[in-house]
């Protein structure tokens, strides 16, 4: 009797010793899974819709967040989810994602921010961004993307929209009409570069992989940016260039020493031999 009553004392104890207890850096306890003060002010920290509110509030707000969000996760697992193909496959690139993007943050971070001249030279060699900045009103053309190459020559060497919606009927190709409004900052430079070129009504086409749009430009109204805003505008550009540029270099890098396998027929095409003189 005495044995068994030691036994039961034993299996109450350690039965309560597995319980955890919301205390020290453990902020809340959901169904025996842990939310650390690391994870709320972690979820403090990137909630815009807490930012600013009162301390003790947005504290609660963001840890009631945080168990609900438990709570599903919880649920997923019970479902199984987690050892899916597809979860497995997003968690991966979630953590490859999340490894680059510390690996970049952590390389761009040492760079020098730029000097005032640095700013200037940026900004003049974007007019499209700065000094130009225009919100261009378009007409278009939206049209199924031609698999004749002779049409898709005609189209291209058309001066006019009303050329362009010719060709498209000549050639049974059907078209629907619109219009949009864009800013000139959304064109990357070499794009913005062609589009000034152009004669006043000449269009310029865009496609994707299944349509193209033919647009052109019937009226621009200046947008200019006041002097903060340039200078904000061109340091987040300028910091982007650095990034492409950190991940171009250490891409180049990396390929140069890397041993890389290819399944047959996955590879890259093969560099075209040489003219012969």
């Amino acid at each position: 009797m005495r044995q068994r009553i030691i036994l039961m004392l034993l299996i109450t104890v350690m039965a309560s010793s597995c319980q955890k207890k919301a205390s020290g850096q453990t902020v809340a306890i959901v169904n025996n899974e842990e939310i650390t003060a690391g994870e709320l002010n972690s979820e403090l920290t990137s909630n815009a819709n807490v930012a600013g509110a009162d301390t003790k509030e947005a504290r609660n707000a963001a840890l009631e967040k945080l168990i609900s969000r438990k709570l599903l996760v919880q649920q997923a697992k019970a479902d199984g989810l987690d050892k899916s193909p597809e979860f497995l496959n997003q968690q991966r690139r979630a953590n490859d994602d999340l490894l680059i993007n510390m690996l970049l943050s952590k390389k761009v971070n040492t760079s020098q921010v730029p000097t005032p001249d640095e700013i200037a030279k940026f900004e003049a060699s974007r007019p499209e961004i700065f000094s130009t900045r225009e919100i261009w009103s378009l007409a278009q053309l939206i049209y199924p993307l031609p698999k004749d190459k002779a049409v898709v020559s005609k189209l291209a060497a058309a001066k006019t929209l009303d050329e362009v919606a010719q060709v498209l009927t000549a050639s049974h190709i059907q078209f629907t009409r619109s219009t949009k409004k864009i800013d000139s900052a959304m064109f990357p430079h070499p794009v913005y570069a062609q589009i000034q070129a152009l004669q006043p009504g000449e269009p310029f086409i865009a496609s994707s992989a299944d349509k193209s749009v033919a647009s052109s430009i019937t009226a621009r109204e200046p947008a200019p940016l006041t002097a903060d805003q340039a200078r904000s505008v061109a340091l987040n550009a300028i910091r982007r260039e650095q990034v492409e540029k950190v991940v171009d270099d250490r891409v180049k890098s990396l390929r140069a020493s890397a041993k890389i396998q290819y399944q047959p027929g996955f590879g890259p095409p093969a560099p075209a031999a040489p003219a012969k003189k």
